[in-house]
């Protein structure tokens, strides 16, 4: 189950947003009171959501938001004259009092727009390292008469059974190829 941040001033609404979440299955919960804890916590876990009020015991929730991980979506609940001062479009709101339906769809939602932004986000190959993943992959088309797609795979089922990366692995492959 993915976790995500639970962030409201007040330590009551917190644990109650908790066990809705929790109880409907629905996401892990980390509670947090303030901005400062929110990012705290955002450098132990990698969090895809973070579910607050308008504002925090150090800041409101739009300029927390703007320091957040570009692959973490926000929701905030709170009276919608106070939605209605979110500038902010990326952020997403929801106007309290909200039922636990509206709350646990609006939190599945979230995860998956989450997910779907990691992948987005996540860190490229180099050039040098996905030219080291070609050059081995030409040595084992060339000497064990794979297809590309076999020598990839290949090289894939090595990186995942030692838990090294593609790179390191299509390294290992093209020394083990040297003359000695």
């Amino acid at each position: 189950m993915e976790t995500v941040i639970v962030a409201f001033e007040n330590s009551k609404t917190a644990w109650r947003v908790k066990e809705l979440l929790e109880g409907g299955g629905v996401a892990a919960c980390a509670v947090c009171r303030s901005a400062d804890q929110v990012r705290r916590t955002l450098h132990k876990l990698r969090v895809p959501a973070v579910v607050c009020g308008y504002k925090l015991g150090d800041q409101t929730a739009e300029i927390l938001f703007d320091d957040l991980p570009l692959s973490c979506a926000m929701l905030v609940l709170a009276p919608q004259s106070l939605l209605e001062l979110i500038q902010n479009e990326d952020i997403f709101r929801l106007p309290a009092p909200v039922s636990k339906g509206d709350l646990t769809a609006s939190v599945r939602m979230l995860l998956q727009i989450g997910r779907r932004l990691e992948r987005y986000v996540r860190p490229q190959r180099s050039q040098e390292e996905q030219a080291l993943i070609e050059q081995a992959k030409r040595l084992l088309m060339d000497r064990n008469g794979m297809t590309e797609e076999q020598a990839h795979r290949y090289l894939q089922k090595k990186s995942m059974d030692s838990g090294a990366k593609l790179g390191q692995t299509a390294q290992l492959v093209l020394d083990s190829a040297e003359p000695e």
